[in-house]
C-alpha cells in the first residue's frame, strides 16, 4: 500500500529548546521523507524560532509561520490552512513521537479512513512528581472515555490524528479555547456521527518539567476549560452540565488504592497530587462560571 501523506503540526510558544528536540524526534520518524511534512507555528513567541527551524530544512519538509499570540487552539488551525496532507498529525513542541508513530497511524487509516485517532502519551520525566502525576491523571482519563477503543470519546491535542477534510469540515479547533480545545473538537466530532478509535500503540513521550505552581495553574485553567465545554455542550445538545460521577468514582477508587498500598512519602505525594488536581480543577470551573455569570449580569444592566 503506498504510505500515505501526513502533515505534522507543532504548535509553538517560547520554547526554543524544546521544538528543536521536538523536531530532531521528528527526522528520526521511520517513514518516507516524501510522505510527511512539518508545520511549525509559532504563536506569538518574544523571539521567534527563526534559527531553529531552517537548521532542519534539509531533514524534513518544515515550514515555519508565525502569529501573535492567540492560543494553541489557533496556532493549530493556522497550521491546517497550509496543510498538504490528506491526514493531520498533531503533536506540542515538547514531545517526541516514537520512531513507528506515523506507520501506526498509516496503518489504523489505512484500515479505515474515515475516522480519527487517538494516541496514547508517555511521561518522559518519571523523576518528576508533577509530571508522573499529570501523566497518572491522563491514562485514568484514556481508561475511562476510551474503555472501547473502537469507540473512544477523547484524544489528547498532543497525540491525535484525523483526515485534513474531517477536520475543516468540523470548523478546526474552537480558538476561543485556551484549554479542553481537544475535548470540544472530539465532542463535535462524536455529535456529528464521526468515529474516533483509541490506538494506544501510536506513542508519544512527553517532556514538560512541572513544580507545584505550574501544577496548579495547568489544573486551574483545565476547569476553566471545562465548564466553556460543558456550557457550549448544552448550547448544541449534545450533553449536559451534569458530571459523570462513574468517572469520579474511579478516580477515588485509585486514590484509596494509593493511600492502601503508600509504602513511602513519594506515594502519599503523589495521593495529595491527585486531590490537587481535583481541588484545583473544580476551583478553575467555578472561578469560569462566576466571570462568565458576571459579564452577562453587566450585559443586561447595561
Amino acid at each position: 500500500m503506498e504510505p500515505l501523506f501526513f502533515s505534522v503540526i507543532v504548535p509553538t510558544c517560547n520554547r526554543p529548546g524544546q521544538l528543536r528536540e521536538c523536531l530532531s524526534s521528528l527526522t528520526l520518524l521511520d517513514y518516507p521523507r516524501d510522505n510527511f511534512e512539518v508545520i511549525v507555528v509559532d504563536d506569538g513567541s518574544e523571539t521567534p524560532p527563526t534559527d531553529v527551524v531552517p537548521s532542519f530544512s534539509r531533514r524534513l519538509q518544515v515550514t515555519l509561520l508565525t502569529q501573535d499570540n492567540t492560543g494553541p487552539a489557533a496556532a493549530r488551525n493556522a497550521g491546517v490552512v497550509r496543510a498538504r496532507g490528506k491526514f493531520l498529525a498533531f503533536i506540542d513542541d515538547d514531545c517526541a513521537p516514537a520512531p513507528n508513530w506515523l506507520k501506526v497511524l498509516s496503518a489504523r487509516f489505512g484500515a479505515s479512513p474515515n475516522q480519527a485517532v487517538a494516541g496514547r502519551t508517555i511521561n518522559a520525566l518519571p523523576d518528576n512528581p508533577f509530571a508522573t502525576t499529570t501523566h497518572i491523571i491522563l491514562d485514568m482519563v484514556h481508561s475511562y472515555y476510551n474503555a472501547d477503543p473502537h469507540h473512544a470519546r477523547f484524544a489528547i491535542s498532543s497525540n491525535m490524528a484525523l483526515p485534513t477534510e474531517m477536520f475543516r469540515s468540523l470548523g478546526g479547533f474552537d480558538e476561543t479555547f485556551r484549554t479542553a480545545e481537544d475535548r470540544d473538537l472530539c465532542d463535535r466530532m462524536l455529535h456529528r456521527g464521526y468515529r474516533l478509535i483509541y490506538a494506544p500503540e501510536a506513542l508519544v513521550y512527553h517532556t514538560h518539567p512541572l513544580a507545584v505552581g505550574g501544577y496548579w495553574r495547568r489544573y486551574f485553567n483545565y476547569g476553566r476549560g471545562a465548564f466553556r465545554l460543558h456550557r457550549a455542550r448544552v448550547q448544541r445538545g449534545s450533553g449536559s452540565f451534569r458530571p459523570e460521577l462513574n468517572f469520579y468514582l474511579q478516580v477515588l477508587s485509585s486514590l484509596l488504592e494509593i493511600l492502601v498500598k503508600a509504602q513511602n512519602h513519594h506515594d502519599l505525594y503523589r495521593a495529595l497530587l491527585l486531590v490537587m488536581w481535583q481541588v484545583a480543577n473544580a476551583a478553575g470551573y467555578l472561578w469560569e462560571n462566576w466571570l462568565i455569570n458576571m459579564k452577562a449580569s453587566s450585559l443586561v444592566y447595561r
